[in-house]
């Protein structure tokens, strides 16, 4: 689905924004009829049971089922890397792209497991974004570009889209995000990324910091604060998210990157993540508190940290695991076993 044609860009993406679709609710109850019929105690399979409530509802089909599972990674830079806010250089997010193409990292393996899609998209990994801490991070249309990328992800009819990114210097701009959508310092929101000190640590916050100053009379509208503090990949997650519910498609969301990028979504519209799941809670600390924030449970805690949408792909495998087991039990009545009694 394309926007219509407006005067600013952003005025495009609000409109999405107020005309979300529901969710199939006659769909849901069907899934939640037949977890009644299944040869098993009422609610004995716990969330399992929800998770297929969920992907009816979402999908709009039951049963459910899940044929083009897709992981999606999105790629950027971002010039705030030049106070030092990253233990690894720039450079390591298009050699990290490079990885994913070869077959080589993490999320290559996961999906491999779990027989998940992968795609990665790489957005001007050459022109990192501005600095916060002086400018804005992408103009509008900059920023809407980005996110018509993301919508991009669910061009091949996928049935589930699992979200992660890879950047250099990307925690940093995600604590940014989250103090700027909900408050807070950056002391309040930083996180050791991909490996940083207490020296670091502190450059982080400090950075955060003022990058909030700066941009301190603009963090009324969460558009802004996405392009102003946010990055390439981060508009692209929160474009891919929006597309993903105007065509019925369950998401699961990685760490805490990708979920910095949701909550713009939410804070513009809070039913607009109602198709989003979490797949996991990472390390990254403020990840628990912004998840809090935005009323999701996490299905996985490992203690990961990675990216990549690592997180997300490892729960796509128990959404498959509550897929199958619904669709493919017996009910009471088939396998000619006793139910309760009344």
């Amino acid at each position: 689905m394309q926007p219509a044609h407006s005067a600013l860009p952003f005025d495009d993406i609000r409109a999405l924004l107020e005309a979300l679709p529901e969710k199939d609710g006659a769909k849901a109850d069907a899934a939640r009829a037949r977890n009644a019929q299944l040869t098993k105690p009422l609610g004995s399979l716990g969330r399992l049971e929800e998770l297929a409530e969920f992907l009816s509802g979402w999908q709009g089909r039951h049963p459910p089922r899940l044929d083009r599972p897709t992981v999606v990674v999105f790629a950027g830079n971002h010039g705030v890397v030049r106070h030092g806010v990253a233990a690894f250089p720039q450079e390591v997010t298009e050699q990290m792209v490079a990885n994913f193409r070869s077959g080589g990292a993490a999320i290559n393996q996961l999906c491999k497991t779990f027989g998940l899609g992968l795609k990665v998209f790489e957005l001007a990994l050459s022109v990192p974004t501005r600095d916060i801490t002086e400018h804005a991070a992408l103009e509008e249309a900059e920023c809407v570009a980005a996110m018509a990328f993301g919508m991009e992800a669910i061009a091949d009819g996928n049935d589930l889209l699992c979200l992660g990114e890879m950047g250099i210097g990307n925690t940093t701009i995600a604590a940014a995000l989250c103090a700027g959508l909900f408050g807070g310092r950056g002391a309040d929101w930083v996180g050791p990324g991909t490996g940083v000190d207490e020296a670091g640590l502190r450059r982080k916050a400090k950075v955060v910091d003022k990058a909030l100053a700066h941009h301190a009379a603009h963090l009324h509208d969460p558009l802004e604060v996405l392009r102003r503090l946010g990055g390439r990949e981060l508009a692209a997650i929160a474009g891919a998210i929006l597309a993903a519910r105007l065509h019925h498609v369950p998401v699961l969301l990685d760490g805490f990157v990708a979920t910095a990028a949701a909550a713009v979504l939410h804070k513009a519209n809070p039913a607009a993540l109602d198709h989003c799941i979490a797949g996991h809670c990472s390390a990254e600390p403020a990840h628990r508190n912004l998840l809090r924030r935005l009323g999701k449970e996490p299905l996985l805690d490992l203690g990961m940290r990675l990216g990549e949408a690592s997180g997300a792909a490892l729960a796509a495998a128990v959404l498959k695991a509550a897929v199958d087991i619904h669709a493919g039990m017996a009910t009471f009545a088939d396998a000619g076993v006793s139910n309760k009694s009344p």
